[in-house]
C-alpha cells in the first residue's frame, strides 16, 4: 500500500519523509514535481507483536508495513498554468492515500512560497489544486460522453448516462468546495468510478508540521472531511529522533517533554486511514502481522499468507488477541473455549490470531 506525501514547497515534506522512514534524504534540492520521488517502506508499530513474542519466543518478528512516496512540491497557482505536472500527477494518482504536510513552523532560513506562514490558507491552496485536477478530468470525460451517448445502443447508453449523471454530481460537489471523498456513493456508483483516479477521492492524512517551540501547545486545525485525519508532528525534531538509537532517542524525548514519537502515531494513522488492519500469526518460528482490508473473509485473509492456503482452505482456528493474552497461552485459551473454528465466510477482525488449516 502506497501513500504519497504532498504539500507546498518548503512545507517540510522531505523532512517528514525522513522522520517516518528513518531516511537521510537531502531536503534542499527536492522541490520540483518533475524529479523522481523518494520511496521507502516502513514497519507499522504494533505492541501486540512484542507481547506475543514474549509468549511464543519466536525466531523472528515481522510487523506489517506501509510505503511512503515523497513527491515534488505542489506549486500554488498550478491550475492557472495548465494544472499539475504530468509526472507529479502520475505519482499522486498511483497512490492509495495522500499525506499532506502543511507548514505551521516559522523559520527565517526557510522561505515560504507565499511569503508568510498561514496554515488554513496553505491547506486550502493544496486542496484547490487537487480539486482542479479532478474537475479537469471530469470536464474532459463529460465532453466525450455527451458526444457518444446519442450514438450508442440502448443498454450501453443507459450506463453512459448513469456515468455522466454521476460525474455531474461530483463536479457540483467539487465546485462547492467538497472533495470527492465527501460524496456518498451507492455500490453501483462506486463501480462506475473504478477506472478513475480522482485525487480528492483518496483518503487524506493532514500532517501539521510544527516547530520545536510548538510541541507542548501545537496549533489545532479542524479538517471536516470524510476519510481524513489530522496529526501534528515536529518534522525536524522527529527526523533527528529517527536517526538515534532507542536509548538516546528516549533521553532526547524526555529532554523535550515528548512521551512518544509522533512518527509512530502518523504511521499507525496512515495504515488505519487506508482501510487496513492486521491479523496475527504466532508460533515458535515467527510472530507476524498480516495486512488485509477491513471486512475481509477468512478465505481471502488466508491468501495474504499464500495462495495455496487460500486455494486449499478448510477452516481457520481463531482466537482474539485479548482473549489469548488473558488466557496466558494457546493451550489455556483452548481450555477456556475462546479458540474458535471458523469457515470461509468469517470476517477476520483486527488482532485475530489465526491458524489456517488447508489441503492442496
Amino acid at each position: 500500500m502506497k501513500i504519497a506525501i504532498i504539500g507546498l514547497p518548503n512545507s517540510g515534506k522531505t523532512t517528514v519523509f525522513n522522520a517516518l522512514t528513518r531516511g537521510t534524504v537531502e531536503t534542499t534540492a527536492y522541490a520540483s514535481g518533475q524529479l523522481e520521488p523518494n520511496v521507502a517502506t516502513v514497519k507499522v508499530p504494533d505492541q501486540r507483536l512484542t507481547v506475543l513474542a514474549q509468549m511464543f519466543k519466536p525466531k523472528k518478528i515481522t510487523p506489517a508495513d506501509v510505503q511512503y512516496v515523497d513527491v515534488g512540491g505542489i506549486s500554488s497557482g498550478a491550475r492557472q498554468s495548465g494544472g499539475l505536472p504530468p509526472a507529479l500527477l502520475n505519482f499522486i494518482g498511483g497512490a492509495d492515500a495522500l499525506l499532506h504536510v502543511a507548514r505551521a513552523f516559522e523559520d527565517d532560513e526557510v522561505a515560504h512560497p507565499e511569503g508568510s506562514v498561514n496554515l488554513a490558507r496553505d491547506i486550502e491552496t493544496v486542496d484547490l489544486e487537487l480539486a482542479f485536477s479532478d474537475m479537469a478530468i471530469i470536464e474532459r470525460r463529460l465532453v466525450k460522453l455527451n458526444a457518444e451517448i446519442g450514438k450508442m445502443a440502448t443498454k450501453d447508453r443507459e450506463q453512459r448516462i448513469a456515468e455522466r449523471d454521476l460525474l455531474v454530481k461530483l463536479q457540483e460537489a467539487l465546485e462547492s468546495g467538497s472533495p470527492v471523498r465527501d460524496v456518498e456513493l451507492s455500490a453501483e456508483e462506486a463501480q462506475l468510478l473504478r477506472g478513475y483516479q480522482f485525487l480528492t477521492a483518496k483518503p487524506m492524512l493532514l500532517v501539521v508540521n510544527i516547530g520545536e517551540g510548538q510541541i507542548k501547545n501545537p496549533p489545532t486545525f479542524s479538517y471536516q472531511h470524510h476519510n481524513s485525519d489530522v496529526v501534528a508532528l515536529a518534522g525536524k525534531i522527529e527526523a533527528e529522533l529517527a536517526q538515534l538509537d532507542d536509548e538516546d532517542a528516549q533521553i532526547f524525548m524526555e529532554d523535550l517533554g515528548i512521551s512518544e514519537a509522533a512518527r509512530d502515531r502518523v504511521i499507525a494513522s496512515s495504515y488505519t486511514l487506508l482501510g487496513l488492519m492486521s491479523f496475527l500469526t504466532a508460533g515458535p518460528d515467527e510472530v507476524r502481522a498480516w495486512t488485509i482490508r477491513r471486512n475481509t473473509p477468512a478465505v481471502e485473509a488466508a491468501g495474504a499468507i499464500h495462495s495455496d492456503i487460500q486455494r486449499g482452505f478448510i477452516r481457520a482456528e481463531i482466537v482474539a488477541y485479548d482473549d489469548l493474552i488473558r488466557a496466558g497461552g494457546m493451550a489455556e485459551a483452548k481450555k477456556q473455549g475462546t479458540v474458535r473454528m471458523e469457515g470461509k465466510t468469517y470476517i477476520v477482525k483486527d488482532g485475530d490470531v489465526c491458524h489456517f488449516l488447508f489441503n492442496v
